[in-house]
């Protein structure tokens, strides 16, 4: 189990990732900085808080997880 602020901090580790390649893409596609740059900031603030969602909503499935067994010596 994770706790909140790590869910947090991977969001925005990754989003730096994928905001400068969508910022790079935007600016390669339209020529325009002030485009791309509002394209990727709109993309940061969104998929970070839809990224703490979706960890959020897969903490609560148990399905797939493997937990630890009690063995009494």
């Amino acid at each position: 189990m994770e706790t909140h602020w790590r869910s947090v901090v991977k969001g925005i580790s990754w989003r730096a990732v994928g905001t400068l390649d969508t910022t790079l893409l935007v600016f390669i596609f339209s020529g325009e900085l002030l485009l791309a740059a509002s394209v990727g900031l709109t993309e940061l603030v969104t998929k970070i808080f839809l990224y703490w969602v979706h960890e959020r909503v897969w903490q609560k499935i148990h399905w797939g997880r493997i937990y630890p067994t009690t063995s009494s010596p």
